[in-house]
């Protein structure tokens, strides 16, 4: 087991080339350790230099709507009347607290997602 810190991009690259390499390893062997470790360092390498944002609530609520194959139609009387619903999903209205829980117990989306700030459209 040869592990360094990873501290540039080709650090990187090797050490994502090993994982590749001993990936199956088993867990009770040193290239398991090795993986274990590995894996570690790489992710934290890429929270710190490629961090994912939080998901647009809106987008968010989108793409599990169509993950559910559901229509606009199918939130009505989960966040309100049908008006509402257009409302929130064409950005011109925010969504409550009330909506949130509606939505994360309908949806299954986390309210950590939909609790996020967004902008709405311009009249």
């Amino acid at each position: 087991m040869n592990l360094k810190p990873i501290k540039s991009k080709v650090d990187y690259q090797e050490a994502l080339e090993r994982l590749e390499v001993i990936f199956d390893a088993s867990t009770d062997s040193i290239e398991g350790d090795e993986a274990e470790i590995l894996s570690l360092m790489i992710e934290n390498y890429e929270n710190i230099h490629y961090p994912i944002e939080a998901p647009d609530p809106i987008e968010a609520i989108k793409i599990r709507m169509e993950e559910l194959n559901l229509r606009q139609k199918d939130l009505v009387g989960v966040i309100g009347g049908k008006s509402r619903v257009s409302e929130i999903l064409n950005r011109k209205k925010k969504l409550t607290v009330d909506m949130i829980r509606e939505l994360e117990r309908f949806l299954q989306i986390s309210a950590s997602v939909l609790v996020h700030n967004y902008q709405l459209e311009k009249k």
